[in-house]
């Protein structure tokens, strides 16, 4: 008991230094003198809220380049919302910077006093961006779920994060009470049918905006990584030319849905309409290349948030 007394005390004070660093603007010297604490000692303690994830950094301030990249994809794809991060070279994330851009965006859309829909996908993006949120008191909007929160052994899915978006943005929440992917057509058009299902369907449809993650194809791609489809599977689709999913929604190289017998198993709502819904894919990663052009110019999305690798490969293709 003593010992989880201590941690705590540290964390209590790696916040409270965290929070005179990167809030209130204080020097380390001045931390130190504020908690009666070494230079070092305070210098420790910013650092351990920094690792503990007691902070959370936003980098608010306009880059250059950045926005010239932005501002030229827009022209070129006709979007309707375009941001694009920094790269770092030595990163293998594929979350970082744009799942801070993407909480940033769902937070100023939540921050509206007119009634809204917002419509969620899944993926671990979407998760990663949902985590960056702080808490939001919107009582007047409604937050749906695209997808299914069933994964294919029956447990919950995972990466579904309308869940996780639930313990931070006060609203109402509609998630998916469905498989991700079902067994037949006819088993979807059944479940569709249903009252429950039918409402939470025809509330995406409304959907003013709408983040989803672009995934790509592969054998080591989430659809397979997560057991929803068989590496036959994904190699079978990969020889029709699949080139990325969204919400589970297969499409080839041109951005349109492939016809296939996968895609009429996918339960997910359709993707609401790029006419009245702004619909903004986030990805970025060499991997995801081939999916985030094809979607971007099938208008699987008409909205982006992406990094600067991603973005001139986009306007050099």
């Amino acid at each position: 008991m003593a010992r989880k007394s201590e941690t705590q005390g540290r964390l209590d004070d790696a916040a409270r230094a965290g929070w005179l660093y990167y809030v209130a603007g204080r020097t380390q010297d001045e931390i130190a003198s504020s908690m009666s604490i070494s230079r070092q000692s305070a210098q420790r303690l910013v650092s351990l809220a920094v690792a503990e994830r007691l902070i959370k950094v936003r980098l608010d301030h306009p880059i250059a380049a950045c926005l010239e990249l932005a501002e030229a994809l827009r022209e070129k794809y006709d979007l309707k919302h375009i941001e694009v991060v920094p790269s770092d070279p030595g990163s293998t994330s594929t979350t970082v910077g744009i799942a801070e851009a993407g909480a940033a965006e769902i937070e100023r859309w939540l921050k509206r006093s007119d009634p809204i829909v917002l419509a969620i996908g899944t993926g671990r993006t979407l998760k990663a961006a949902v985590d960056q949120l702080p808490i939001i008191e919107c009582p007047q909007h409604r937050i749906v779920s695209l997808t299914g929160n069933i994964g294919p052994d029956g447990s919950a899915a995972y990466y579904n994060v309308i869940f996780s978006m639930a313990d931070a943005v006060k609203a109402r929440h509609y998630p998916m009470p469905l498989p991700v992917l079902v067994t037949a057509a006819e088993e979807r058009e059944l479940l569709h049918a249903q009252a429950m299902v039918r409402s939470t369907l025809d509330i995406s449809a409304q959907a003013n905006v709408t983040f989803v993650g672009i995934g790509e194809m592969g054998i080591d791609a989430p659809l397979c990584v997560d057991g929803f489809l068989a590496k036959e599977e994904m190699l079978g689709l990969m020889k029709m030319g699949a080139a990325g999913e969204i919400c589970g929604w297969i499409f080839g190289g041109d951005g349109k849905l492939l016809d296939d017998a996968i895609n009429e198993r996918v339960a997910s709502a359709p993707i609401p309409s790029r006419e009245t819904s702004t619909v903004i894919g986030i990805a970025k990663g060499k991997r995801k290349f081939d999916a985030i052009k094809a979607a971007v110019e099938g208008r699987q999305v008409n909205g982006l948030i992406t990094d600067e690798a991603v973005a001139e490969f986009l306007l050099n293709a």
